[in-house]
């Protein structure tokens, strides 16, 4: 084995949180390197998770705009594709953005080590790299960034070439005429709408009793609407007792006694943070029942010099926080304490057919606390934008308090909403009078816009007042 290498900090993992650390370590003029155990930089969100799954949702919303719209219909031929086809597509985009990330690392003169590392003492790990070979790296601090990974049952063959978990997914090669996907999360919905826009048959088991019940309550009723009116067929509150894969596909068997058979099946229920390789036990750290860490403020651990950001210390799990608390931990090691810390009311981007969005509370939470708001509506069919753009599915509501007229939540539903939320989230930041339903009536919009649905929402609201 070779000597070993010393650096002030070493990153492991080079997703958001760990090209955010390592960033604002390097800027600070730390030397510092990171590990990754991939042979290309980015992590799970650029090369399993948030890119891929949004560049296939662009493709197949393409599509289907094109089916939709009648001056492209003039012929009657309808564009179609197959999953496999529209892979590609992601490809690419996985491509520039893994350049460009490298790039970062480059200009900045941080070191990369590509291989898989394991702590061997408090200071210390080893990285084996793809070879077998192992090399010795220590540092004064360390930042893990490992992220997380698709949560595998035990009573699950994943290695049946029809059972594939949100990662696998993205190497189906068959074209499947009919899906059963397990888990109606965020990632779970996000896929029954690709596949039904792909005119897959599409079944979506959901252990709970609603869609995505952190939503408004509106909201995850309007997406189980259009789930169903697209042909999605949507169990709730079923759990699996036996997922058999079969030599035609997979057949579930349902402890409430159904049976569901499939060409294949997506096993979307629950992730795992990426901590069982790492011999945490040598260094005195014990990852929960879920692989992630606990931290305080500075994102540190129970182990003083070695901290940890982004999915593998839990909520909220979103690649744009992840980068957040990299620069924060930054600033913990070279300044002593984190400068910044993430907002409070981080929005949710939820990227179905059509879109969801939204930042603050909603009406159920409201109505638990008590607290008097009024609410006010936009539909997008009411817009010049949208119905130019033949996107009229879907509306803008905004939340405020009866009296003072603070914004209390926004929740979007439709085209380009996760867009649309950030500027009600700006106005949400603001202090004081300036954060109040009537920023929206007084300020200017271009139109047509959609932007346009705050006015028209705000106005909709302060009319409800008496």
């Amino acid at each position: 084995m070779a000597q070993t290498t010393h650096y002030d900090v070493i990153v492991i993992g080079s997703g958001p949180g760990g090209e955010g650390a390592a960033m604002g370590l390097t800027k600070a003029g730390l030397n510092v390197a990171i590990i990754e155990k991939e042979s290309s930089v980015g992590g799970g969100c650029t090369h399993w998770g948030t890119i891929p799954s949004k560049a296939l949702r662009h493709a197949v919303s393409r599509i289907i705009e094109f089916n939709n719209n009648p001056l492209f219909r003039q012929n009657s031929a309808s564009l179609h594709s197959t999953f496999s086809n529209i892979l590609s597509h992601a490809k690419t985009v996985i491509d520039k953005q893994t350049r460009l990330r490298q790039g970062f690392y480059d200009r900045n003169q941080c070191s990369l080590i590509f291989g898989t590392a394991t702590f061997v003492d408090s200071h210390t790990v080893s990285v084996t790299q793809n070879d077998a070979n192992c090399e010795l790296y220590s540092a004064d601090k360390f930042v893990i960034a490992t992220g997380s990974r698709p949560y595998q049952p035990s009573n699950v063959d994943f290695s049946h070439e029809r059972i594939y978990d949100s990662d696998s997914i993205l190497s189906l090669e068959h074209d499947p005429r009919h899906i059963i996907i397990y888990g109606a999360g965020v990632i779970g919905c996000e896929y029954a709408s690709i596949f039904r826009g792909l005119g897959v048959k599409t079944d979506l088991i959901n252990t709970r009793d609603r869609l995505l019940s952190f939503l408004d309550n509106e909201t995850s009723d309007a997406l189980s609407y259009h789930f169903w009116n697209s042909g999605v067929v949507i169990r709730n509150d079923e759990t699996f007792e036996k997922i058999e894969g079969t030599e035609q596909g997979v057949v579930v068997h349902l402890e409430s006694g159904k049976k569901m058979r499939a060409d294949c099946l997506l096993y979307a229920n629950g992730r795992t943070g990426n901590t069982d390789k790492l011999c945490l036990d040598l260094v005195g750290l014990e990852p929960d029942s879920r692989g992630q860490l606990a931290v305080n403020s500075n994102y540190q651990t129970s182990v003083e010099h070695i901290y940890a950001v982004g999915d593998v210390i839990g909520y909220p799990s979103l690649a744009s926080a992840a980068y957040d608390q990299g620069r924060f931990v930054a600033q913990a090691i070279t300044q002593g304490e984190a400068q910044g810390h993430l907002i409070e009311d981080i929005p949710t981007g939820i990227y179905t057919i059509p879109e969801i969005s939204s930042v603050g509370k909603t009406e159920q939470e409201l109505t638990a606390a008590k607290i008097p708001y009024e609410v006010g509506r936009a539909s997008f069919k009411h817009l010049a934008r949208a119905q130019i753009a033949g996107k009229d599915i879907g509306s803008l509501k905004i939340l405020f308090h009866r009296d003072s007229k603070e914004i209390l939540g926004i929740h979007c539903f439709g085209q380009r909403a996760a867009e649309i939320i950030h500027i009600g989230q700006a106005i949400m930041e603001q202090k004081g009078e300036a954060n109040t339903i009537e920023y929206f009536v007084n300020t200017t919009f271009n139109y047509p816009t959609m932007a346009e649905a705050y006015r028209v929402a705000a106005l909709n609201g302060l009319n409800r007042l008496f």
